[in-house]
C-alpha cells in the first residue's frame, strides 16, 4: 500500500526511543531518495514552541503547531516524522484531522515506564521523582495510551532495525533492495 507522503507520528513516554527511531527512519528515507523532515519534540520545544510550557493547554498548542507543519510538509510531497510525547489522545486525534486521515500514521512507541526510567538519558525521571519537575508525563501527569494505533513498537523487545522494518512495511517500502513503491512509481 502506498502511503507516501505521510506523517509518521511517533508517540510515547520520554526515553521510549522515539527520537532514535525517527532518525533511523530518516536514514532509510535518505537512502531511497524520499524527501523527509524530522520534527523532534526537544528541537521543536527550542524553536517554534519555545514560548510554550507543559500545561495541558501548552501541550495542545505544541501538538497543533507540529501537526500544521506536518501538513505543510505532506502537501509539499515531503514525509514528516514527528517524535513527540503528545500524551493526550484528544490532541493526537486533532493532529490526525489537521494532517488528514489518510496521511496520519500513529506509531505508539510502547516502551514500558520502568525501561524509560532506567534509560533516562536527560535525568528527567530522576528530577520528577525528586519533585524538581512537576506534571512530568508518566510520573506526575498521565500518558493516554493510543486505543487503535496504526503500529505499536516496544523498543525494549525489538531491535532498531526491526522497528524501522515494521514502519517501512506499513509504508510500502522494501528495505531489502532499498527501493520504495513510490520511488519506482515516480521514475515511470
Amino acid at each position: 500500500m502506498n502511503r507516501l507522503p505521510c506523517t509518521i507520528w511517533l508517540t510515547g513516554l520520554s526515553a521510549a526511543g522515539k527520537t532514535t527511531l525517527a532518525h533511523a527512519l530518516a536514514a532509510l528515507l535518505t537512502s531511497i531518495a524520499v524527501a523527509h523532515e524530522v520534527l523532534d519534540g526537544d528541537v521543536v520545544r527550542q524553536t517554534v514552541c519555545r514560548d510554550l510550557g507543559f500545561s495541558p493547554a501548552d501541550r495542545r498548542e505544541n501538538v497543533r503547531r507540529v501537526a500544521a507543519r506536518c501538513r505543510e510538509l505532506n502537501d509539499a510531497g515531503v514525509v514528516a516524522i514527528a517524535a513527540l510525547v503528545s500524551p493526550y489522545r484528544a490532541d493526537r486525534e486533532s493532529a490526525r484531522h489537521t494532517i488528514g486521515l489518510g496521511r496520519f500514521v500513529e506509531a505508539f512507541v510502547s516502551t514500558p515506564l520502568t525501561v524509560c526510567e532506567a534509560r533516562d538519558p536527560k535525568g528527567l525521571y530522576k528530577k520528577a521523582r525528586a519533585g524538581e519537575i512537576t506534571n512530568f508525563t508518566g510520573t506526575g501527569d498521565v500518558y493516554e495510551i493510543p486505543l487503535e494505533p496504526d503500529l505499536t513498537i516496544d523498543t525494549s523487545s525489538c531491535t532498531l532495525d526491526e522497528a524501522v522494518d515494521a514502519i517501512a512495511r506499513m509504508l510500502g517500502i522494501d528495505r531489502s533492495n532499498r527501493t520504495s513503491t513510490i520511488a519506482q512509481h515516480e521514475r515511470r
